[in-house]
């Protein structure tokens, strides 16, 4: 039996447990995509960074990509590119106030380590 590799994986193959937006995520994701009226929410990605391996990325969507998963609350989509589930299924995203601080969290039960500063994390 050939071992599994990155190029015989493939995401389809996959049933997602999804991802949860809460209250004040979904708020905030509304907020920013007010600001242009041919925004239709955020995209939640993964990219290469950091000392612990993957970063998150958030960038606005005008047009969602033929493979993005949609995932909705309160009117607030939020674009999840299929290739980003692996590392990211199951995360509960948050918007947080932390003292002077207002950011998106990430609660991703697939994280198993983070860097000391929070800006990346790795997965197993």
């Amino acid at each position: 039996m050939p071992s599994a590799t990155t190029a015989s994986f493939s995401p389809d193959d996959y049933v997602w447990k999804g991802l949860t937006i809460t209250d004040s995520a979904a708020k905030q994701i509304i907020v920013l995509a007010a600001d242009d009226a041919q925004v239709k929410g955020l995209k939640l990605g993964v990219k290469t960074s950091g000392c612990a391996g993957f970063g998150y990325t958030m960038d606005m969507v005008k047009e969602p990509a033929d493979d993005d998963l949609v995932f909705t609350h309160q009117g607030a989509h939020l674009y999840v590119p299929l290739q980003a589930m692996p590392f990211i299924d199951g995360t509960e995203v948050d918007f947080v106030r932390e003292g002077l601080n207002q950011i998106f969290k990430f609660n991703n039960p697939k994280a198993q380590h983070a860097c000391g500063c929070g800006e990346s994390f790795g997965v197993e």
